[in-house]
């Protein structure tokens, strides 16, 4: 399986958070955007003009549930 990335370059006070709700609509998914970018330092606020990759995130929505012990 390939992994897929957006491509993203940093403006003016850019943060980790802000580039997550941005792309995913999720600030706590920063932590994904981190991971695939290892060799840029992690700062409060990012650098202008850093390119950075934003994985492309696959979600499965699946609903669980338990069958009742009378219906098995």
């Amino acid at each position: 399986m390939t992994e897929e990335f957006y491509t993203y370059i940093t403006k003016q006070n850019d943060r980790w958070d802000l580039i997550a709700y941005e792309y995913y609509n999720n600030a706590l998914l920063y932590e994904e955007i981190i991971k695939a970018n290892p060799e840029i330092k992690i700062t409060p606020v990012l650098a202008e003009g850093i390119q950075i990759k934003v994985p492309v995130l696959q979600e499965e929505t699946t609903i669980q549930f338990e069958i009742p012990p009378w219906k098995q």
